[in-house]
């Protein structure tokens, strides 16, 4: 590795079919800047082995996650990982395309949803997405999430959200960007980013000037505190 080569993006894969996450292992191995760390079965042992990882200075920095697992399932896997692990980010690839499951993936903060009919190079573009700290959805998935025209924010969305998301749609609401999010509430863009997206699934919203819009309606942002910005 040069000085101007940017170290690899490390990777860990977790899917309960031995098979697939075979394939997964051989497929990342052969791309010369991604790297793998690990893999495992279950959510369970992804947890103890991150752990190790983190110890060893070895933390990935995406996770590959299944969804459909034994308990914990990829959901409950994901929000576990990205409470526990700073920085790591999870892209999910399951079978599985409804609505709820993508809502419940992002709303416990992956940062990608593809479908295992995904080809290599979509799920190589996945991980290096997730890594810049972007959104990486499958068309199919990304349809789904579009509200019908006229479609209004889900009902009790608001109740739903924590309070550095509120944060966050505040800020939102007054026209800032993913930079200036971050700037002022001292976190990463990359957190910044995770945060809207996670908003955005909570709304049923695909466009965030829709809920900065919503945002005014709902009395969290002064109309006139946005048109000054």
């Amino acid at each position: 590795m040069t000085a101007d080569t940017e170290p690899p993006i490390r990777v860990f894969v977790v899917d309960n079919h031995a098979v697939v996450r075979r394939g997964l292992v051989a497929f990342l191995e052969g791309e010369p800047d991604l790297e793998l760390v690990g893999d495992a079965e279950g959510g369970a042992q992804a947890l103890e082995a991150l752990a190790r990882l983190e110890s060893a200075g070895r933390l990935p920095h995406v996770v590959l996650m299944d969804l459909k697992m034994p308990e914990p399932d990829g959901i409950a896997s994901t929000r576990a990982i990205r409470d526990e692990f700073v920085g790591v980010e999870v892209v999910v690839l399951t079978s599985f395309g409804d609505e709820s499951r993508v809502r419940g993936a992002l709303e416990a903060g992956a940062a990608g949803y593809l479908l295992k009919d995904a080809d290599a190079d979509e799920v190589a573009a996945a991980i290096r997405s997730a890594h810049r700290g972007e959104l990486h959805l499958d068309p199919v998935v990304a349809r789904s999430l579009v509200p019908r025209p006229g479609a209004a924010p889900r009902e009790g969305a608001l109740e739903t959200m924590t309070s550095r998301e509120l944060d966050v749609l505040r800020l939102v609401g007054v026209g800032k960007t993913n930079k200036e999010i971050a700037s002022a509430l001292e976190i990463s863009e990359r957190t910044a980013r995770t945060h809207v997206s996670n908003i955005l699934g909570k709304l049923g919203l695909h466009s965030r000037t829709r809920a900065a819009l919503w945002a005014v309606q709902q009395g969290l942002v002064d109309a006139d505190q946005r048109e000054g910005d």
